[in-house]
Formats: C-alpha cells, sequence, structure tokens
C-alpha cells in the first residue's frame, strides 16, 4: 500500500470509532446509568461484564466497514473473525469497547479500539476516548497523533525513575502470578501503574504520560491499535510472538521508550516474566 492508502484507512478508522465513542456512551446512559453491574451477564468471571455496549459498537463498526470497504474481512472481540484474510487483504482488528469493567462502572478510562493490517503488519488504527473525545492514530510511517498534535515517546534513560503501566488478566490464577511479579518490579522502577485498559496505555506509552506497558494474555483486538501508535511516536513496541526468544513469554506485550526498552525487557525477563 502506498503512503496515501494507509493514511487513508487511518482517517476511516478515526472517522468509525467515534460514531462508535458516541454509541458506547449512549448505550451505557440506557443500560447502566445508575452504575451498578449487579444484574449483568457476565463472561469468564464476575470482573469480565459483558455490556451491551460491546455488541451494539461492534454490530455499528462492521456495518461501516462492510459499507465502505467490503472487499476487506473484520476480527472483532465480540463476533470474531469474518475469515482468514488473503494475501494483501486489509483486516480490521476491532475492540468496540476497551476497558469494559471501567466502563459499566461508571469509569471513564476505556476507549474504541480500530486497527488495519495487511498480512499481519499494522498500517493504521485509531484509539477514541468516548468520555474526554480524545482522538489517538497513527498511519504506517507518518507519525502518531492525539488530536492531531504529535507524539513523541519518552526519552528517560534510567529504569529505576520509570513510571510503568501494567494490567492483569481476568482468570484468577494468572492475575495472581501477574501481581507477584509487579510486586517483585515495583522495588526497581520508579512507580507502576494499573488504569485497566490496554489500547490506552499504549497511548500514554506514545504521548510519554508512562514510559513503559507491558502485559501478558492479551488479545489481538487489545493492542493493534496501540501498539502502532506507541511505535509510531517512537517506542519500542513488542508484539506476541510465535517464538520466547527473549525469554519474555509468547504472550507478553510490551512497549517502552527507546532509552529504557531493553533494560526494562531484561529485567522483566529476570523477574520471570515467560512464567506469566
Amino acid at each position: 500500500m502506498n503512503d496515501q492508502d494507509v493514511r487513508t484507512l487511518e482517517k476511516l478508522a478515526v472517522g468509525v470509532a467515534r460514531e462508535a465513542a458516541e454509541l458506547a456512551l449512549a448505550v451505557r446512559d440506557r443500560v447502566v446509568g445508575d452504575g451498578s453491574v449487579a444484574d449483568l451477564p457476565t463472561k469468564s468471571s464476575a470482573t469480565d461484564v459483558v455490556t451491551a455496549g460491546d455488541q451494539e459498537c461492534e454490530a455499528l463498526i462492521r456495518e461501516r466497514l462492510g459499507a465502505l470497504r467490503p472487499d476487506d474481512v473484520v476480527l472483532g472481540e465480540e463476533g470474531g473473525a469474518d475469515a482468514e484474510p488473503a494475501a494483501g487483504q486489509v483486516r480490521w482488528v476491532v475492540d468496540p469497547i476497551d476497558g469494559t469493567v471501567n466502563y459499566a462502572h461508571g469509569l471513564p478510562w476505556f476507549a474504541v479500539s480500530i486497527g488495519a493490517e495487511v498480512d499481519g503488519r499494522a498500517l493504521a488504527g485509531a484509539v477514541v476516548e468516548p468520555v474526554s473525545g480524545r482522538v489517538w492514530s497513527a498511519a504506517a510511517g507518518h507519525g502518531a497523533q492525539l488530536d492531531g498534535r504529535t507524539l513523541r515517546a519518552s526519552a528517560l534513560t534510567r529504569p529505576g525513575v520509570a513510571v510503568v503501566a501494567t494490567g492483569l488478566n481476568y482468570d484468577p490464577d494468572r492475575r495472581a502470578r501477574q501481581a507477584a511479579l509487579v510486586s517483585r518490579i515495583a522495588g526497581r522502577i520508579g512507580d507502576v501503574r494499573r488504569q485497566g485498559c490496554a489500547s490506552l496505555d499504549l497511548c500514554s506509552v506514545a504521548a510519554g504520560w508512562v514510559d513503559a506497558y507491558y502485559e501478558h494474555g492479551l488479545h489481538h483486538w487489545d493492542w493493534a491499535a496501540g501498539a502502532l501508535i506507541a511505535e509510531e511516536a517512537g517506542a519500542v513496541v513488542r508484539r506476541p510472538s510465535v517464538t520466547d526468544a527473549d525469554g519474555l513469554g509468547l504472550e507478553a506485550v510490551l512497549a517502552a521508550g527507546p532509552g529504557i526498552a531493553a533494560e526494562l525487557a531484561e529485567l522483566l525477563r529476570s523477574l520471570g516474566a515467560s512464567g506469566l
């Protein structure tokens, strides 16, 4: 794809994500306006809340993408994969509401995330925050922006003072192992942040709001757009891999400013990250 093509994909991702973000707020007002989640159904555990917003927002995104680009395929959190993409075919990777638990509880830290890729290579992405209205986006080779402002990842070179974001899995056993790693790493870095939305954690790396982010057990839709945004802002990004040559575990996602990325990866490895 040429430069114009990837910018077109970025613009489309932004437009569709904005529309879905408006719908997400409207659905939350209708379904959980009182802030209660006690009567809502769940997926794998009591903390993984299924909301009407997930299904309605993904349905809207699929409808818009299907009308505008009928030859593309979609991989979404709720609806799964349309089909395996053919060589050269665009695949949209969609998280209709990333940060569902925050969303259902009335917390503002959630987002609509839409990424576009071809042959496994990320080309464009958008992450839109419904509450604040902030729009994060990137196109491969064209940098990353927040509301049109160019983003730059942290220039920090001392991991010992780094602010590092992470996340905890819904599975209780895995969450306990991840929490144990947090306790081990906490004394070796500046501080830890846990905000419950992978796409926005990756965007925070892009903005330099945090110096790094790592997490195990994410799905493709959790990081598809955010990882590109962080990368285009100059962060070093490690996506889930088919090999574990670096000892971080097959499912590890790591994004960090270039001055601390290698040292942080080694620290995580030495503290047992591959066991998560």
